[in-house]
């Protein structure tokens, strides 16, 4: 659960790393000490706990993406400063984030209270948002600006999440679950273990061709014996 929303807290991996730590210290410890030797038994792998963080960890990778692409300015800087930008640069992305807000259009009980409290009267107001402006054909309504950074966020996502997994695959292929060396060693215990099986069955075969084929020195033999204790 801790790389679900490592992008909100980057130091969570390290909290959990040391958490697990110590966890199999102590864990090592009541096996050693204090539990009864548990039975060994042989496994191929952890079974349906693989399927289950290779799917947790995708899960991940997509929500974290959603969390730096939706929860942070990092793509409407990215946007503002390529697209907007007048000189490449983040000057002017505090006015353009902002939208107007006519103080006329507000609803009936909704306007200040006291609309002199900072000695002359507001007509316009800014707030956080993508909207078209009052005296527009639009007022209010979602700006161009609004649905281009909607699709480079998700862009992000989707390039985002490709790359990390391009590289999960790359540092599997990397480092292989088994070593070369057992590799090959569980190579040549299973062709020892094809070839026992192999000549077994050679030797089963042999056995019962003598069996329905006897020789032909065991068939002068027999009549011989029968005349002799006809004797």
């Amino acid at each position: 659960m801790v790389t679900l929303f490592v992008a909100s807290f980057p130091l969570a991996p390290l909290f959990a790393l040391l958490n697990n730590v110590i966890e199999i210290r102590l864990d090592a410890k009541k096996f050693v000490s204090e539990y009864r030797r548990p039975i060994a038994a042989k496994a191929k792998d952890i079974g349906i706990w693989y399927t289950l963080l290779r799917g947790l960890s995708k899960v991940a990778v997509i929500v974290n993406a959603f969390v730096i692409s939706f929860t942070s300015d990092f793509i409407p800087r990215l946007v503002y400063q390529y697209v907007y930008s007048p000189d490449g640069t983040l000057h002017g992305y505090v006015n353009h984030s902002l939208s107007y807000f006519n103080v006329t259009d507000f609803q009936p009980n909704t306007d200040p209270v006291e609309p002199m409290f900072l000695g002359y009267k507001v007509e316009v107001c800014r707030f956080k948002d993508y909207r078209d402006s009052p005296w527009s054909d639009t007022p209010y309504e979602l700006s161009r600006e609004f649905w281009n950074i909607l699709a480079a966020r998700l862009a992000f996502v989707i390039v985002f999440q490709n790359m990390v997994m391009l590289m999960s695959d790359f540092v599997d292929w990397l480092i292989p679950d088994i070593p070369k060396d057992i590799s090959l060693q569980m190579h040549k215990e299973k062709n020892l273990v094809v070839e026992l099986f192999m000549k077994e069955e050679q030797g089963k075969r042999q056995m019962s061709k003598r069996k329905s084929n006897p020789s032909p020195q065991s068939r002068s033999r027999t009549p011989l014996n029968i005349q002799i204790n006809n004797h």
